[in-house]
């Protein structure tokens, strides 16, 4: 017999082209501007892809969540921690973005690669960050937390936005991972022991941490985010 379960990935697409009608009404500090990469249709075309790709199931996943998208990873391709390369050569789907790497992701995919590939990978984690749009100041990323009165402003949104995408993809109540270990993880912290998201947030370096500051010992940050991953499945 079939399983009645809804398959993830209609309703994750659905969840990101909305987001912009979510932010009517939501006034940023001055100079600051929504980064909204799902209004374009390349990166529609590229997440559409991806979703269908990785997540036209109905398995539970394990939920990641980074800060808000950046303008050369998640806010150019749609995919969270995945640039043009990145989303090309590892997931194998074409694009015509500018080939341009990302640190970020240059990491993550080694993660993806310690764990077995990206068909293992995905089929039990699901990436995405606290603040699913991103921002922008004077041209340059800005993250929610960068200013008290734009996290204010967003967190109705940010709240909202887990609450969905816990749904979305039959989050596991159980444990959920944070990539961060500084503001966004006392972030995370703080809003899940009021609302109960999850029994257990699990922090990990940010990729772009890692990358920029201790590079040299990427080998050893890919073995303690694998050792923390594995967490997961005892």
């Amino acid at each position: 017999m079939k399983s009645t379960k809804k398959l993830h990935a209609p309703y994750i697409l659905r969840h990101h082209f909305g987001l912009i009608d979510q932010t009517v009404g939501l006034k940023l500090p001055k100079g600051v501007e929504w980064l909204v990469p799902y209004s374009q249709m390349d990166t529609r075309r590229t997440m559409t892809a991806y979703y269908n790709k990785y997540y036209l199931d109905n398995q539970p996943r394990i939920m990641i969540f980074g800060i808000n998208p950046g303008r050369f990873g998640a806010g150019l391709t749609g995919v969270p921690f995945t640039d043009p390369i990145k989303l090309e050569e590892e997931c194998g789907i074409p694009n015509s973005f500018s080939k341009r790497q990302e640190l970020s992701a240059q990491f993550i995919y080694k993660v993806i690669h310690g764990w077995g590939g990206v068909e293992l990978f995905f089929k039990s984690f699901y990436i995405s960050s606290l603040c699913p749009l991103g921002f922008v100041l004077h041209g340059v990323n800005y993250n929610y937390y960068d200013d008290k009165k734009l996290q204010q402003a967003v967190e109705p949104f940010i709240l909202q936005n887990i609450r969905d995408q816990v749904e979305l993809v039959q989050g596991r109540p159980d444990i959920a991972y944070c990539l961060g270990e500084g503001k966004n993880f006392a972030y995370f912290e703080k809003i899940n022991a009021v609302h109960h998201f999850f029994d257990k947030i699990v922090p990990l370096p940010h990729p772009r941490w890692i990358m920029q500051y201790r590079r040299k010992s990427m080998a050893t940050f890919e073995n303690l985010y694998l050792e923390r991953l594995a967490q997961s499945s005892i």
